[in-house]
């Protein structure tokens, strides 16, 4: 097998290609328009859910354009301030999260949101306003958005390990934060999704002996939901899924080393190597006893021939979706370009289908 040049952060485009795509019908974007648009300019999708909103393509337009406009007038009614704002759950700048705590008598489940940007950009604030929170909150289910480190200041292995970190951080905050410690979920797009999955499919990280408190509480879900995922951080298994002729063409050797934190082709391929990629490997940790888990993904299923594309293309999805049904495990997917949907008696949305695993009546 060839080895997989695999580049996770996008490249910049150039004012001109933007706009001469753009520039057609800069005020109106048709449904048809917008997926399109997606594919070659990934970075327009400010919050990181997989589709790109009208809204969405214009802002981006007009940051590319470099063009100086007003700010649209504030919405009192769309700002949630989070309950608490920034709280520090490791020792990194970029170890810090949002919370929203759900008025309940009762200890709430809690959501995690966990933003996209390849592991190289996007922070908690793409988690969006009241529209997106405040149906949990209404439900009784509490909310938190966190940033983590990026894989340029540190390894996939780590970045991912924030992520289980600040759930074990609410989780210590149960008293204070009148947390359910039972019912916690993740969701996220792209870079977001694989590591929700990732902490859905991955063995409890909890180490009851550990000195720090944070570490010995539980990193385990009772759902997750990913929208544009990857099918695995194990760069490796690409090529299976997306063949090798794609993945040689869009990836980077020293790229891919970097991701690990390894020096050498060698020491990638070797028992170190080997050991970091099936940390990492969302096919290889699925089992039948993990949490039910959502994917979602709305872009074209067409041949490969962008980054974009190559990133978030269906079959990834497809590939998670075939192994977790192969092995018993509940799994449901809404990739209309492969003809994947939810079942129709429900749950057919992603925070129908949270929603539904946090509640107190589901087993």
């Amino acid at each position: 097998m060839s080895f997989p040049r695999l580049v996770l952060a996008y490249p910049l485009f150039t004012l001109a290609l933007v706009s001469a795509v753009f520039a057609a019908d800069a005020g109106r974007f048709s449904p048809e328009q917008l997926p399109q648009y997606l594919k070659q300019y990934p970075d327009a999708d400010a919050n990181g859910d997989g589709t790109l909103s009208p809204e969405e393509a214009r802002a981006y337009l007009q940051k590319m354009r470099g063009a100086k406009t007003e700010k649209p007038a504030a919405k009192p009614e769309r700002a949630l301030p989070p309950t608490h704002a920034n709280v520090s759950y490791g020792p990194d700048a970029r170890n810090v999260l949002d919370f929203w705590e759900a008025k309940s008598y009762a200890r709430a489940p809690v959501v995690v949101f966990i933003h996209g940007g390849g592991f190289t950009s996007g922070d908690k604030s793409k988690v969006g306003g009241a529209a997106v929170i405040q149906p949990y909150l209404d439900a009784g289910v509490s909310f938190a958005a966190i940033n983590y480190r990026y894989r340029t200041s540190a390894p996939i292995q780590d970045v991912l390990r924030d992520c289980a970190r600040a759930v074990q951080f609410i989780r210590s905050k149960a008293d204070d934060w009148n947390v359910d410690k039972l019912r916690f979920a993740a969701y996220g797009g792209s870079a977001g999704a694989g590591t929700s999955l990732w902490l859905a499919f991955h063995d409890d990280l909890a180490d009851p002996a550990n000195p720090d408190p944070v570490l010995r509480e539980s990193t385990r879900l009772v759902c997750a939901g990913a929208n544009s995922t990857q099918v695995s951080y194990d760069l490796m298994r690409w090529a299976e899924v997306l063949g090798e002729e794609v993945t040689d063409k869009f990836g980077d050797e020293q790229d891919v080393l970097a991701f690990y934190g390894l020096k050498s082709p060698q020491e990638l391929r070797g028992m170190t190597g080997a050991k970091l990629r099936a940390d990492c490997d969302l096919l290889g940790l699925m089992s039948p006893d993990d949490p039910p888990v959502f994917l979602s993904t709305k872009l074209p299923a067409g041949p490969i021939t962008t980054r974009g594309e190559f990133l978030h293309h269906p079959k990834h999805a497809q590939a998670l979706y075939e192994r977790g049904q192969a092995i018993g495990l509940t799994i449901l997917a809404d990739v209309p370009a492969l003809n994947l949907k939810p079942p129709a008696e429900g749950p057919t949305q992603l925070r129908a289908f949270l929603l539904k695993y946090l509640s107190p009546a589901t087993p």
